[in-house]
């Protein structure tokens, strides 16, 4: 073929108006995520972007938001165990997921403040 996929530069994730300010304590604070700085061309827009590893999430402002319920995207940690505790300190709703244990993966589900679902997921080490 004469094109090939790279990856994935981005997830984008939609949220209310306003939303910036609990998208940074969620994603920025919460999350530990490094907040990137918007192009000038699409600061008007509202939203926030952030840095995730080696990607990009985009919290994108609409309009008519509703929530992804089922949809989601499915974010690699290492020390998913600290990361599910620190959800739960801080008041998070955290459902664990055995689904995929046979394969060597870890996950557990929670929601963003706009009620999207997240996914969190660590692949076990096999010696």
């Amino acid at each position: 073929m004469a094109f090939h996929f790279e990856g994935i530069d981005h997830v984008q994730l939609a949220a209310p108006e306003g939303c910036e300010e609990k998208a940074r304590q969620f994603y920025g604070e919460l999350l530990g995520w490094a907040e990137l700085e918007k192009p000038e061309t699409l600061r008007g827009r509202g939203g926030v972007w952030f840095s995730c590893g080696n990607h990009q999430v985009h919290i994108g402002v609409q309009a008519s938001f509703a929530p992804a319920l089922k949809a989601h995207p499915g974010f690699a940690v290492r020390g998913l165990s600290a990361l599910k505790e620190r959800l739960i300190r801080h008041g998070m709703q955290v459902i664990d997921d055995e689904l995929r244990a046979e394969e060597g993966c870890r996950r557990f589900f929670t929601n963003d403040p706009f009620g999207n679902r997240l996914e969190f997921l660590e692949h076990m080490e096999t010696s």
